[in-house]
């Protein structure tokens, strides 16, 4: 029978075959009264009860006349298992039975309409939810009766809001700016009321304070009487987009402010360009400035020894002279020129020779106020009667860790430099404090420092050329009155001693130049001269006069025969030597520096080992011993006078009966470790100094 409805059967044997044989395609399933009494039923009840939403599987059960569920309690429990149960009594007719089977085919075929359906809404659904991805836009549902909102994650996303965080219609109500609120309200009003879709674009404010761009669209939909029931629309955040739409809106309003800032950055570049072009010719003649002098440094190391020593014949022989011309006052002029001019060519020497070396500096604990007081005199003379100058120097000050003759020199660099400020007369204030630095304070390390300020109410620099200050051979005096290595010296010597040199300056106000120097807890010492006595005239001597320039030795002999002396003269090293050796006594040895075969230094060494008590005194041509000189003499600086070699004999002779080999910076001749200037003080300047 259940081929004449069209379908084709399955027949099983028992319930366990018939469980397993059903799924979603069975159409119908029937069963017999007999077949399901006192059987395990939970099978087909639990594959009843996981049917899908759509599925609702129609079961006929033939049962024995009078078997009905509505008298036969087994079958209306059995109707409750199956739920969609159809009772057929026996004996039935065929009819009947094709009958009750196509009205289940038919509830059947119901059902499978209804699936495909939902697969089809499913799969709209996953189109939606993609297509809503793929544009970023977030999806809501706002229920009018109840005003409920449902949003999707994207849509919290839209409006700043974490994904499980509930978010309400007044919510969103108040996350809107200020300014288009009344228009969004508006629009939701004429949306309800009239059916219109609701479009709209508004500004967001998220709960962190940023400002975004929110677009929304929306339709209304109503029930079957034509009442509005909810809201169902997309949002997506449109930031980027009015950003680059404001961005392209400006570019676009200022085109021809953009061309002209354009051309005008063109025009700087080309301006910048020319003027790096002057900055490197400037550059290359500074090189080539830099390069000359560093020719004049080297040549004047090299040849300076030798204009020392022509000096020193020239400056002997000439006073030797001046005594016999004693009464002669024409002669007596003559020879005085020359001794002036010889003079003045020493110091010329003496400040090559200091520019051209590069000495180590002799640090030691100075008293900065004594420093400066001390320099009183000279600094007037050198600023002229015009200048007035003002000290600020408070007693107990720390002293300074510094080289004093080196701080000498900066000192009056700067008075001079303040002076050429001031050419019609001013202020010349030099004060003194102690400031302390904490931290790491750019070029300065952490400590003490004294500060020796030299301020003027000069002309003063403006900001550019103020950095320009320190360059090497940067001046602003006129061609010819500077060489521009004045404040640049005085840098690099307060770098050297672990300090800084600070500038500040302001047109038509004056310049303060600031050398900020470490201080030091300990004892400052007193300058040798000021516990040295004036050393008293040498009786007569029996010294060793050992040169290997013949014209310097005749004048050095002739001079110290004239002290009174007995000199016994030696060409080298070596035969010095064997004169000491040989058994004759020597109270005093003087011996040059540079000769052939053995130096000064190897000597004084090679005669202390033969005689440890003999006072030696080295005679150089040289503002600083080469290096890797090691022996430490008193030293004579050539080209010196009578007066200054007898002053070193006569230190020599006093000093201990069996003197170390030390080093004595003092140099004595002409221009050494002394600050000379003319009555202008023109040839410190710009940075020719004198060491």
């Amino acid at each position: 029978m259940t081929d004449q409805t069209g379908l084709p059967s399955i027949a099983v044997a028992d319930l366990r075959q018939f469980a397993a044989s059903l799924d979603e395609e069975i159409a119908v399933g029937v069963l017999t009264e007999e077949a399901v009494r006192g059987n395990d039923l939970r099978p087909i009840a639990a594959w009843v009860a996981a049917q899908p939403s759509w599925s609702d599987l129609p079961f006929i059960v033939l049962t024995q006349r009078g078997g009905g569920p509505e008298r036969n309690p087994a079958a209306a429990k059995l109707s409750e298992i199956l739920g969609n149960v159809t009772f057929l009594e026996r004996p039935f007719h065929a009819t009947s039975f094709i009958s009750v089977a196509r009205t289940a085919l038919r509830g059947r075929l119901r059902q499978y309409e209804a699936r495909a359906r939902l697969e089809a809404l499913g799969e709209g659904e996953r189109r939606l939810q993609t297509a809503l991805a793929a544009g970023r836009l977030g999806a809501w549902e706002l229920e009018l009766s109840s005003m409920a909102l449902s949003a999707s994650a994207t849509c919290k996303a839209v409006f700043g809001r974490e994904p499980d965080v509930e978010v309400t219609r007044d919510d969103l109500i108040a996350s809107i700016h200020p300014d288009d609120r009344d228009l969004v309200l508006t629009r939701l009003r004429e949306t309800i009321d009239t059916g219109r879709d609701y479009s709209i674009e508004h500004r967001t404010i998220w709960p962190d304070g940023s400002e975004h761009w929110t677009e929304v669209h929306a339709q209304l939909y109503a029930d079957r009487y034509g009442s509005a029931r909810k809201l169902v629309g997309v949002c997506s955040d449109t930031t980027v987009r009015k950003t680059i739409e404001e961005n392209l809106r400006r570019l676009n309003e200022n085109l021809e402010e953009r061309v002209r800032e354009r051309t005008r950055e063109v025009n700087a570049a080309h301006q910048t360009l020319l003027e790096e072009v002057a900055q490197r010719e400037r550059a290359e003649e500074q090189l080539r400035q830099s390069q000359k002098m560093e020719a004049i440094g080297q040549l004047t190391g090299g040849v300076a020894h030798d204009f020392n020593n022509l000096l020193m014949v020239v400056l002997g022989n000439l006073e030797l002279l001046g005594k016999h011309f004693a009464g002669d006052g024409k002669a007596m002029r003559l020879v005085d020129g020359a001794l002036q001019g010889a003079r003045r060519g020493a110091a010329l020497t003496q400040r090559l020779l200091a520019f051209a070396r590069q000495q180590d500096l002799q640090v030691k604990p100075v008293d900065l106020a004594d420093l400066v007081s001390g320099m009183n005199d000279l600094l007037r003379r050198s600023v002229g009667s015009s200048i007035s100058i003002e000290t600020t120097l408070p007693a107990k000050l720390p002293p300074a860790l510094v080289d004093a003759n080196q701080l000498e020199l900066a000192l009056l660099n700067l008075a001079v430099n303040a002076r050429d400020a001031m050419p019609d007369g001013g202020m010349l204030s030099i004060s003194l404090r102690e400031e302390q630095v904490v931290g790491n304070d750019g070029d300065l390390g952490e400590g003490a420092y004294l500060v020796l300020a030299v301020a003027d109410s000069g002309t003063g620099m403006d900001a550019e050329t103020l950095k320009k200050a320190v360059d090497p051979f940067f001046s602003t005096k006129e061609l010819g009155k500077g060489t521009g290595l004045g404040l640049s010296m005085i840098h690099g010597l307060a770098v050297q001693l672990n300090g800084a040199l600070v500038l500040t300056s302001e047109l038509g106000v004056g310049t303060t130049a600031e050398l900020w120097l470490p201080a030091t807890e300990q004892r400052a010492e007193r300058p040798a001269e000021a516990v040295l006595s004036t050393p008293q005239a040498a009786s007569r001597l029996k010294i060793l006069l050992v040169d290997d320039d013949a014209l310097i030795a005749m004048s050095s002999v002739d001079m110290l025969e004239d002290l009174g002396h007995e000199v016994v003269e030696a060409n080298s090293g070596a035969q010095a030597l064997e004169l000491i050796g040989s058994g004759q006594h020597f109270d005093l040895m003087i011996t040059d520096y540079s000769m052939p075969g053995m130096t000064g230094a190897q000597l004084a060494e090679a005669a202390r080992a033969i005689h440890p008590a003999l006072p030696i005194v080295l005679a150089t041509g040289y503002a600083d011993l080469p290096a890797g000189t090691d022996i430490d003499l008193p030293r004579l600086a050539k080209p010196y006078n009578q007066d200054q070699l007898a002053r070193e004999i006569a230190k020599a002779v006093a000093g201990e009966a069996n003197p170390p080999l030390r080093f004595d910076s003092r140099i004595s001749g002409s221009g050494a470790g002394r600050l000379e200037t003319d009555d202008a003080g023109d040839e410190i300047g710009d940075g020719a100094c004198v060491v």
